[in-house]
């Protein structure tokens, strides 16, 4: 698994693990609530990891601002779930597509230098 596509196939299976377990806890919203946010973490660890792996072999400089750059996808991506929440509000429990984003998005930030290689 190298590169954005290993993120996306591993972000993928760990979003269809968060949509499982909606199901069996919470019913139908709450697995809709646990793909929506497995699927906004794994667009932004992808974008994000996509961003710093030209900048693996660069100067200093250069590294902490892609990596900066990465950080403010993923914070933006946080930020979207948060909206979703809001918006989907009667819908879906705002745990869910918390719980989605934070289940994809974790495991991804622990195997990112992987993804790096």
């Amino acid at each position: 698994m190298r590169g954005v596509r290993g993120v996306v196939w591993l972000g993928a299976a760990l979003a269809a693990v968060a949509a499982g377990a909606g199901a069996l806890l919470g019913g139908a919203f709450a697995a809709l609530g646990g793909v929506v946010g497995g699927a906004v973490a794994v667009a932004a660890q992808a974008w994000a990891v996509a961003l710093l792996r030209p900048a693996m072999g660069a100067k200093t400089p250069e590294f902490v601002r892609r990596w900066g750059l990465g950080m403010v996808v993923r914070s933006v991506g946080a930020g979207l779930v948060i909206v979703l929440a809001v918006v989907l509000r009667g819908r879906v429990p705002a745990l869910w597509p918390a719980a989605g984003y934070l289940v994809v998005l974790l495991p991804l930030l622990f195997t990112e230098t992987r993804f790096l290689r």
